[in-house]
């Protein structure tokens, strides 16, 4: 394992000692600079989202909605719709709420796209008031650790917490959640030159 990094008995892989980064306006703003690719991708989450609980869901919480793309989709279909955001850079759409603190708003569906990864504390989430939980994250095979130190995905004191498949699982197990559904389903839009999966999309039921 490399310096400055920890496996726990579940599989997570999480950096010790960590130097917050600044997630300035241009931080969030890079979104906006995927144009047609980020619709695509909303629809697509949403789409899986549909398909895996086999119903449209009557409420749910974006955590780190960015440029609201997906809530844009959402709530032409979910009834209420919030986001949530470290920091604001971007209004909720219209039609949607602001939740300020996650942990204060009772919904179906609590989304984590490429944000869980960034908390200091992920087992904080065990407060939140929800059904389910729908995640992507980027998928950390850990083939070396040569591997790992060159791996994109690794990004020093951005990207605090690595997750593999089981590691995903064993963890939200944990937290009292079962998966009900698990793919790579994210890497037919977010391209790739790898053998292996890229990203990890997993939704999972509160038990």
């Amino acid at each position: 394992m490399l310096d400055n990094y920890q496996k726990l008995d579940n599989g997570l892989i999480k950096q010790v000692e960590v130097t917050p980064i600044q997630y300035d306006f241009e931080y969030s703003n890079k979104y906006n600079k995927l144009g047609e690719l980020s619709k695509r991708m909303s629809y697509l989450r949403f789409g899986y989202l549909i398909g895996a609980l086999g119903f449209t869901p009557e409420s749910i919480m974006d955590v780190g909605y960015g440029n609201g793309d997906f809530l844009n989709v959402a709530k032409d279909s979910v009834l209420n719709c919030y986001g949530s955001d470290i920091v604001k850079h971007h209004p909720v759409p219209e039609g949607c709420k602001f939740a300020e603190s996650l942990y204060s708003v009772n919904v179906d569906v609590v989304c984590f796209f490429d944000s869980l990864e960034h908390f200091e504390d992920i087992y904080e989430i065990k407060d939140l008031q929800n059904k389910y939980v729908y995640i992507s994250l980027p998928w950390c095979h850990y083939f070396s650790d040569e591997w790992f130190e060159t791996w994109k995905h690794r990004r020093i004191n951005e990207h605090l917490w690595h997750f593999n498949k089981e590691a995903l699982v064993n963890f939200f197990k944990e937290l009292g959640y079962q998966p009900i559904a698990l793919s790579n389903i994210e890497d037919t839009i977010r391209k790739h030159e790898f053998s292996y999966e890229n990203i990890l999309t997993g939704i999972f039921k509160k038990q």
